[in-house]
């Protein structure tokens, strides 16, 4: 089982796992590709010392290397939603799970609204991963609403499993409700109703709220204190995810605090 695991592999989350890996822990870090973030499309930062007038992606490099260098485990992959375990959590990527003691949330910029009726049928026709629910549609009716760059490709993999697929992405319809009774019946998109067993929503990034039970928000940030506790026990946040102002240098230093907290936080338990 490995210390910590590290959701998000930007400022906050890189600080936070060089940190803990001088520390002596075991870190993971699960993360998107560097190219879905918002600093890779940075064109010039300016004001993070030690990198002058560089580029997101160039600064987004340099710390690639140096997890590699410290020997950092780097996943690239959509961590879906935490599970507590009683002393420890349970990350799911798809149909990967790994086991950890302590979780970092370094999520960067999460802010996003549900689709009317999403929450309410989660787990009841609604998923968030078709690799995941897949075959529990097969033979089926299934809406994808694709809104990252595998979403095509999951589409094609619930079709390839038997299911039949209404695929919507973000140019063919923009409002979305999910109806149902039990489970879900029918999605309505742009106020046209498609009668459908499942819905599958595909997105970069989940909301904190949605991927770990108990985490207290406030306006789309995740409440920590000064020490980046979150409002669930052996959960740590840094970067964006708690707040403005969205600044590199703030994200870093979050990160190693995170970081410091979490490995105390471990100490303590042993």
């Amino acid at each position: 089982m490995t210390d910590i695991i590290i959701i998000g592999g930007g400022p906050a989350g890189v600080s936070a796992a060089l940190t803990v890996k001088n520390r002596g822990k075991s870190v993971k870090i699960i993360s998107n590709s560097a190219e879905q973030s918002n600093l890779w499309k940075s064109k010039s930062v300016e004001n993070y010392p030690g990198c002058p007038v560089s580029s997101g992606e160039d600064i987004l490099k340099t710390f690639r290397k140096q997890l590699d260098d410290a020997g950092v485990e780097v996943i690239t992959a959509r961590a879906l939603n935490a599970l507590s375990m009683g002393s420890s959590f349970s990350v799911s990527c798809g149909q990967e799970y790994y086991d950890c003691k302590v979780i970092i949330l370094a999520v960067g910029i999460t802010q996003q609204s549900t689709y009317s009726g999403e929450t309410e049928f989660l787990g009841r026709g609604v998923s968030y991963c078709a690799t995941c629910d897949g075959m529990l549609y097969r033979g089926k009716k299934v809406a994808v609403i694709g809104l990252n760059e595998e979403s095509e490709s999951e589409a094609e993999f619930l079709r390839s499993i038997g299911c039949k697929v209404e695929y919507f992405d973000k140019n063919r319809a923009k409002k979305f409700e999910i109806h149902g009774n039990e489970t879900v019946t029918e999605l309505v998109a742009d106020d046209t109703a498609y009668p459908v067993d499942g819905v599958f929503i595909l997105r970069s990034t989940i909301t904190p709220d949605s991927f770990l039970s108990g985490l207290e928000l406030e306006n789309g940030h995740i409440v920590s204190d000064s020490a980046m506790k979150t409002t669930v026990g052996g959960v740590f946040a840094a970067g964006d995810c708690v707040g403005r102002p969205y600044q590199i240098a703030r994200a870093v230093g979050q990160g190693n605090t995170a970081a410091l907290s979490a490995c105390e936080y471990l100490d303590k338990k042993d």
